[in-house]
């Protein structure tokens, strides 16, 4: 449960987080002055499935509401992945079920931020990939 109750957008009793990372971030929003309102996956984005050529709902981890240095006010969509996952898996010599399913993970999520970016850019929000590198982890 967040301590500044006001500052999140949705349903406060039913915070999602799938990893530490992202309640890290959480922990972050909730106490950085200038995140002036969070949710956790409250927001969903239609993508088209590379895997079943069929349409699919995609939850980024978060939104956020930040007040910048210069005061303006921006939303942004945030999705936290290992850094791993934001590079194409290398090719082996031979082709394992591990690396046909890092390939399936890569290009399912190459078809969710594709479609992130483009809800962003509609909207006038930014769309950001953040790392265990950004959390300091």
């Amino acid at each position: 449960m967040p301590s500044n109750k006001k500052k999140y957008v949705g349903n406060l009793y039913n915070i999602t987080y799938r990893s530490l990372w992202e309640r890290k971030f959480m922990v972050y929003c909730d106490k950085n002055e200038s995140i002036l309102a969070w949710a956790s996956e409250e927001i969903y984005i239609h993508y088209l499935s590379p895997i079943d050529n069929k349409i699919h709902r995609y939850f980024p981890d978060f939104f956020i509401k930040v007040r910048q240095k210069d005061k303006s006010i921006k939303n942004m969509l945030i999705e936290i992945k290992p850094k791993s996952q934001c590079l194409p898996p290398k090719i082996p010599k031979r082709k394992t079920k591990n690396y046909l399913h890092e390939m399936k993970t890569w290009s399912v999520n190459q078809a969710k931020w594709k479609a992130a970016i483009e809800w962003c850019e509609d909207r006038k929000y930014e769309f950001k990939l953040i790392t265990e590198n950004e959390l300091g982890i």
